[in-house]
């Protein structure tokens, strides 16, 4: 009997290491596909493209080491480069969003334009019957579910993805918990087994995130002020470097109050903040949410969501517009423009959108 085929995206991190080991397990014909989403050297004539102490770029590492895991398992490894791609439908929304004054998620346009388009379309070439990555999130009855490991759950990062696109996608690692995926590299003596869990943003990695943003969006310094007395009290560096409930960072001296980012005005240039964490300008009670997708049987009206990744889900009503929903929820603090709102029931995911604006009273926020 023929055994499926299926192509897993192999990042040359621990979790898509074991995931090709729990394929392997299962019975699947398993092959490797590594994805080159950017060009290092794009910002190496600004800042020097980033490298390790051994002089590699980070991403010709992560290549190294799954191409090291794909010979120990015995699996082919190709090799595929989409950089215009990520250019054109990743980076340029994120860059977009921030000249909005708005907070972007990269990694969740990268799974709906990247990771289940294009890398869907580039297996298909290989005759897969499947396909499947190291996401903790679980396909059961056609419907997308939270990972086992709550801690670990990525399915936020999935609520751009369609149904469509999630059809014949296996998520290898969705019923484990880290602990036991770090395990099983480890008994398997992969490189990757203690290698450390990717940070930054996707594909791009961890960076001086103001040095590496200056060399696409020019700082333009500007006035911090108190939202709530209308004081000049320090200077931002540019209005892109800064999310709404942001504490650190802000260099504002001469005080021990805890201090927050509380809004932007892009017209005059300026970064409120407020004083307490719990300080009524942090808090809404209704936001607009576009750009959705839904994944859901029926538009159910009561579920729970989340403003932004591991936050506790919180109980909402929704109200469904033509191409709109209103969320409304009890006072939750720095709902912010530009960041995903999805939503639950239970433990499946609904899909979700992009939150448009913010409110409270049903009036929209003005510092927002």
């Amino acid at each position: 009997m023929t055994r499926k085929k299926v192509v897993i995206g192999m990042s040359g991190g621990v979790d898509s290491s074991v995931a090709a080991i729990v394929l392997q397990q299962q019975g699947y014909d398993v092959i490797g596909l590594f994805m080159r989403n950017w060009d290092s050297m794009a910002d190496g004539e600004f800042t020097g493209a980033p490298t390790t102490e051994q002089g590699i770029c980070p991403q010709e590492v992560d290549y190294n080491d799954a191409k090291k895991v794909c010979d120990k398992l015995n699996i082919p490894l190709y090799r595929k480069d989409f950089v215009k791609e990520y250019w054109d439908y990743v980076f340029t929304y994120f860059l977009d969003e921030l000249k909005k004054g708005r907070t972007p998620n990269p990694d969740i346009m990268c799974n709906k334009y990247i990771k289940f388009d294009m890398f869907v379309k580039e297996a298909k070439k290989l005759g897969t019957d499947y396909i499947a990555t190291g996401h903790y999130a679980r396909i059961k009855d056609g419907k997308l579910l939270k990972a086992v490991d709550k801690n670990k759950d990525q399915t936020y990062f999935l609520s751009q993805v369609s149904k469509k696109q999630l059809e014949n996608v296996l998520f290898p690692i969705g019923d484990m918990i880290k602990s036991d995926v770090r395990k099983i590299a480890l008994d398997y003596d992969l490189v990757t087994a203690k290698k450390k869990d990717s940070t930054g943003i996707c594909f791009i990695g961890e960076r001086n995130f103001t040095n590496f943003l200056k060399n696409y969006l020019p700082n333009q310094p500007g006035d911090i002020v108190n939202i709530e007395t209308k004081e000049i009290i320090g200077k931002h560096i540019g209005l892109m470097n800064y999310t709404i409930g942001q504490r650190r960072g802000l260099n504002i001296g001469g005080t021990d109050e805890r201090m927050f980012v509380v809004g932007k005005d892009l017209k005059k240039n300026v970064l409120y903040i407020c004083i307490g964490e719990d300080n009524d300008y942090l808090i809404s009670d209704s936001c607009v949410v576009n750009e959705i997708n839904f994944l859901g049987d029926e538009k159910i009206t009561k579920c729970s969501a989340k403003f932004r990744y591991r936050q506790e889900d919180v109980a909402v009503e929704l109200e469904w517009l033509d191409d709109e929903v209103i969320v409304k929820y009890q006072g939750v603090k720095a709902v912010t423009p530009g960041q995903a709102c999805v939503f639950y029931k239970d433990e499946e995911c609904l899909g979700g959108g992009i939150i448009k604006e913010v409110r409270k009273k049903g009036q929209k926020l003005w510092y927002l």
